[in-house]
């Protein structure tokens, strides 16, 4: 985290005195490294320092402040493109600094996760962060869960061929498909060229740039909902309404701008039309917002024993990025030949990775991470793969633990 800060930081400071391109690129690749040390950690963190009962809601949490950027960045993108002179795309990137300041001054705050402490041989320093954490002194049954992770963590000189073997098989497919799934709901398209596709459908400068912070409320209001209801419902449930809802709306999406452009893509938005297709976009936009948004980062980061763990985030933010830059590079080609046809292209995919996490995303709800293996030993399919020695905690029953 404190890595992912100063390449935040020094990122902002380059692109808002950038005086030509290639010292604007520079920034903007410092920016890119800081983002993935920060996908790299925050979301395993959150994992290791939480209890189970509440896991899903505080590691929600890095998604929520990720939809506030948005947010925030949407605002000041409103208003710094209303300053006169042209000095205003300055400010805006500038602006960054202050958060990156935040997170490389909070990491020095920042205690270690038990996890980590016991990987480096201080297992009383370990129990002691637990309890701390935990608020009680009775964490016996769950340190013994940490202790023995740790030991089997041991074993493992080489995660990264490691998690090739079979017995990983279900984290390995889990930390490829789901980051790939994600990018291709087709968000980014939405989040990132907002303004371009709401001038492209007829709005104005302005009301592109509002539109696109509404997005971004919209965003961050239905995040909320996710905190809540993560490990209320659960994840498959989350997982499969937002599929369902995001499908249905970007079929509508589609079909409404067919309607009004047709294939040549000649015509126009009424004030009522560009309404309807705002709110459209609004419902897809929640819809992902309380399913594949969070849990792309959660899941991910929940499902790997200590052993691979640090290696199957480093592929699920691997996966998130390469897709997330191929996608924004296509985008407007694509939009360009396909037209409304793009959402249905996306619709399509969203179809698949339903089916996908039906079928093969075991439920992790309050499951202690160390335990994980249990529910994949359970599952109909991966059971196949799990060795019983990867076991962790079957022998202890649930009502006796202290978390």
């Amino acid at each position: 985290m404190l890595a992912g800060g100063v390449a935040f930081l020094i990122g902002s400071i380059l692109n808002g005195v950038a005086m030509n391109i290639g010292v604007l690129i520079f920034g903007r690749l410092l920016l890119g490294v800081g983002v993935g040390f920060a996908n790299q950690s925050v979301p395993v963190y959150l994992s290791e320092m939480a209890p189970a009962s509440i896991r899903g809601a505080l590691n929600i949490g890095f998604q929520m402040a990720i939809t506030i950027g948005i947010l925030a960045a949407g605002l000041i993108n409103y208003g710094t493109a209303k300053i006169e002179g042209g000095w205003g795309w300055r400010l805006s990137l500038v602006l960054a600094v202050f958060p990156a300041v935040v997170m490389t001054a909070g990491s020095y705050l920042l205690p270690d996760t038990p996890n980590s402490i016991l990987e480096r041989g201080q297992p009383e320093k370990a129990r002691q962060m637990l309890q701390k954490v935990r608020g009680t002194q009775h964490v016996d049954a769950e340190f013994q869960d940490l202790l023995d992770a740790t030991e089997a963590a041991k074993k493992v000189d080489h995660p990264w061929t490691n998690i090739l073997q079979p017995r990983y098989r279900p984290q390995l497919v889990l930390c490829i498909l789901i980051p790939f799934f994600q990018q291709l709901t087709g968000i980014n398209v939405v989040m990132f060229y907002a303004p371009v596709l709401f001038k492209t459908l007829g709005f104005g400068d302005d009301a592109s740039l509002m539109s696109a912070v509404i997005s971004g409320i919209v965003n961050v209001l239905a995040t909320m909902v996710s905190i809540y209801s993560v490990d209320k419902f659960g994840r498959r449930v989350l997982f499969l309404e937002g599929g369902a809802q995001m499908f249905l709306f970007q079929i509508a999406i589609g079909t409404m701008i067919a309607v009004r452009f047709g294939v040549n893509g000649d015509g126009e938005l009424s004030r009522w039309d560009a309404n309807i297709l705002l709110l459209f976009i609004c419902a897809y936009v929640a819809a992902f917002a309380w399913s594949w948004g969070p849990l792309g980062w959660l899941v991910p980061s929940e499902i790997c024993p200590l052993e691979i763990r640090s290696a199957g985030q480093g592929i699920n933010v691997a996966i998130n990025m390469i897709f997330t830059f191929i996608i924004g590079q296509v985008f407007l080609s694509m939009l360009c030949h396909m037209k409304f046809g793009l959402f249905f292209f996306f619709a399509g995919f969203v179809v698949i990775m339903t089916v996908f996490v039906y079928y093969f995303l075991p439920e992790t709800k309050n499951v202690p991470i160390e335990e994980i293996n249990q529910v994949w030993k359970q599952h109909w399919f991966w059971g196949k793969y799990i060795l019983d020695e990867a076991l962790i905690g079957l022998s202890r029953n649930d009502e006796g633990r202290d978390t």
